[in-house]
């Protein structure tokens, strides 16, 4: 890799689709990506919340890069369903530009399901498929249909990023939804980066986040010891921003040094 790669300030004039971009981590990736990419560039942001969707679109019209011209999309979807999946890839392939030269998708939509029983309560297969919907079906068929929609070519990077976990490579008692959805979409990259030699594949672990999320884990996980140590980490300040977590992502994409496919967690650089 040359020195110039090495040291690259920006991700280009890039398309970036971001799931789940209204709250949290995907709303943190938003901005970032807002700052990080050049003129000329695109951001469809998909989530189920058109109240806080609209917000971000605001806040980033009126920031440096939207006053630079920005295209913003909002995309009020639920990914659950087929009809969302087509709305955001309709919505990304309007918002490209043959200028572009950098498609990056961030698969960071995902629920935590019902932490509040142990694996021997889930008897109920509708439940399971439902969560798995959202969380594992719908990030392999939305990152199917936009690599179909942008195939290779020249002078056009492609970059997947799937928001991961540990708990992809540990279990969690209680948790086995969460778990489950998380390691299977960590193979899920990990198999498409072996497939797709050209594409650059990121399963990122972005550690625990002070996020709404990380308050519903606190206070209804049903496995004790699990639920004390989240408890903890909250009361001694322990927990990370999105920001922070979102840096080092950030790092990760411009340095364009990580073994694509690799699971790289948060602590580890």
């Amino acid at each position: 890799m040359s020195s110039t790669e090495l040291t690259r300030t920006d991700l280009g004039r890039a398309l970036c689709i971001i799931t789940g971009a209204s709250r949290g981590f995907g709303r943190t990736v938003a901005r970032e990506m807002s700052r990080l990419v050049k003129p000329g560039s695109a951001l469809v942001l998909a989530a189920r919340s058109a109240d806080d969707l609209r917000a971000l679109k605001v806040e980033l019209a009126e920031s440096e890069a939207g006053r630079a011209g920005l295209v913003v999309e909002c995309v009020v979807a639920d990914l659950g369903e087929v009809g969302g999946l087509e709305s955001v890839v309709r919505a990304s392939e309007e918002a490209f530009s043959e200028h572009m030269d950098h498609i990056i998708l961030f698969n960071n939509a995902a629920s935590l399901g019902d932490v509040s029983r142990y694996t021997q309560s889930f008897t109920n297969m509708a439940e399971v498929d439902s969560y798995l919907s959202l969380n594992v079906s719908s990030s392999l068929c939305l990152t199917a249909r936009v690599l179909q929609a942008f195939p290779q070519r020249p002078g056009v990077r492609r970059t997947v990023v799937n928001i991961s976990s540990l708990c992809a490579l540990q279990p969690f008692r209680s948790w086995v939804l969460y778990c489950t959805g998380k390691a299977a979409r960590d193979m899920m990259f990990k198999v498409l980066a072996e497939e797709e030699p050209d594409l650059r594949v990121l399963n990122y672990a972005p550690g625990p986040l002070d996020t709404a999320m990380q308050t519903e884990a606190r206070f209804r996980t049903a496995d004790p010891s699990l639920r004390k140590s989240y408890l903890d980490m909250f009361a001694q300040s322990q927990l990370l921003s999105c920001e922070t977590s979102c840096a080092k992502l950030t790092k990760l994409l411009l340095e364009d040094t990580y073994t694509s496919g690799a699971h790289v967690d948060f602590y580890e650089l």
